[in-house]
């Protein structure tokens, strides 16, 4: 196991390059089931998610090349492996193969996720999706079996917005009989990748981007190339980590349309950002104001950057009050600021900043993959070194991490734990 230790007040300065998006690598390699020739995605970050994919992917029968620029999946030999335990457990994405699973085979056996802890994420979802398209779904002995004589196409209202449901319906759609209206559904910019990598495979699908999509079956897909997005979480998290730390930063290979929510918070806190076609520039500023930030579904603020976010704001002059909608446990970033001497609590679904105080580094620990680019922005302002473990959780989504930020100016480097710090934190 290794730690990350962070030499804080360095300024930042330069230019970041950003990486695929992993919220659509998730859902994008999953899709490659459901072809009949292989399938090439351009562009993939360089994070374990995708490595766990690769490895489900073989373990059904796929044949499977990634290199540093692409995967391809040839997906003719794949069978309906049941996929009860194992990898599935390490990655919250691997619902997703339910949907391309169901949707291809009209059968799957599928470990219900791991991934980060979040507090309940319920998949119900997913499943009133699967049994609206005529498939059996039962809980057996921890695995979910989804059991279906054909897919017909049907009316489907989400209760709640859904990411994951949204794209798991589309997965499970595009090869069922008939029509099928996915109602109140999400309209993040991933979702729209998964559409554009399903419509180039063959799919008839409409409407990817607003609250109703609408799904033509058909017969069967095909291989094809494609070029995924940028990861608009990944650049947020560089966009705030140059503003906490930076005097002058450029987010290179980003639609700077996709994180408008946290430029205009930036804004308002007081930073110069200026933006191009795809890129974003923010500029170091004083006199820091407090600002109040609530998560919503996309186009709203995003939760995966409400905890790095909060890090900022502990620059920031007054009471800042950070509230997150979409996961009520995603706060467990605040008891390792406070050991940063963050003046921070947490009141039911929001935090109280105040500020602005000194960051102070210390021995903290990333609980989930957000928490631990919530500790980095803090390491990066803080004096003195910051020593993160649980680094399992970020390198699930932020690739180069240490390279990116010692490219722009950080102090950042990786160290091996001892036996007796590995069983310290195991034991925390």
């Amino acid at each position: 196991m290794e730690k990350l230790k962070i030499a804080g007040g360095y300024p930042l300065k330069g230019t970041v390059r950003i990486s695929g998006a992993k919220n659509s690598a998730v859902a994008l390699i999953p899709a490659t089931i459901l072809a009949q020739s292989p399938v090439t995605i351009e562009g993939l970050p360089h994070i374990s998610d995708v490595e766990i994919l690769k490895d489900l992917l073989e373990e059904i029968g796929g044949q499977v090349k990634l290199d540093s620029k692409e995967i391809v999946v040839n997906p003719a030999d794949m069978i309906s492996m049941p996929l009860p335990n194992g990898k599935v457990k390490k990655l919250r994405a691997s619902y997703y193969l339910m949907g391309a699973m169901l949707g291809r085979f009209k059968k799957a056996v599928i470990g219900l996720p791991g991934g980060c802890h979040l507090g309940p994420r319920p998949i119900d979802q997913h499943i009133k999706g699967f049994e609206a398209l005529g498939a059996k779904v039962t809980n057996e002995q921890g695995a979910i079996y989804l059991r279906a004589e054909e897919l017909r196409g049907a009316r489907i209202y989400l209760d709640v917005v859904s990411v994951g449901a949204t794209i798991n319906i589309m997965l499970a759609a595009v090869l069922a009989k008939g029509k099928t209206i996915i109602e109140n559904a999400a309209k993040e910019p991933e979702i729209i990748d998964v559409a554009t990598l399903l419509t180039n495979m063959g799919a008839k699908i409409k409407g990817a981007g607003t609250d109703v999509i609408r799904i033509e079956g058909v017969k069967e897909l095909h291989g094809c190339r494609h070029s995924i997005i940028p990861d608009r979480i990944e650049a947020g998290t560089y966009l705030i980590a140059g503003a906490a730390a930076g005097s002058e930063v450029i987010i290179d290979n980003v639609i700077p349309l996709h994180l408008e929510s946290l430029i205009a918070k930036l804004r308002e806190m007081g930073y110069t950002i200026e933006t191009s076609n795809d890129q974003i520039m923010v500029v170091g500023a004083k006199d820091l104001k407090a600002v109040d930030v609530k998560t919503l579904v996309y186009p709203g603020f995003p939760t995966d950057l409400q905890q790095p976010f909060t890090s900022l704001l502990t620059k920031a002059a007054g009471t800042s009050i950070v509230t997150d909608t979409i996961y009520s446990a995603r706060f467990k970033h605040i008891d390792e600021l406070r050991r940063m001497n963050a003046e921070v609590k947490v009141e039911g679904r929001s935090a109280i900043i105040n500020g602005p105080t000194r960051l102070q580094g210390a021995k903290v620990k990333a609980s989930d993959l957000r928490a631990g680019a919530a500790l980095v922005v803090a390491g990066l302002m803080a004096e003195g070194v910051t020593e993160i473990t649980g680094l399992e959780h970020i390198d699930r989504g932020y690739s180069f991490l240490e390279e990116k930020l010692t490219g722009i100016g950080a102090t950042i480097w990786r160290e091996a734990m001892t036996a007796e710090e590995i069983e310290q934190v195991q034991n925390s």
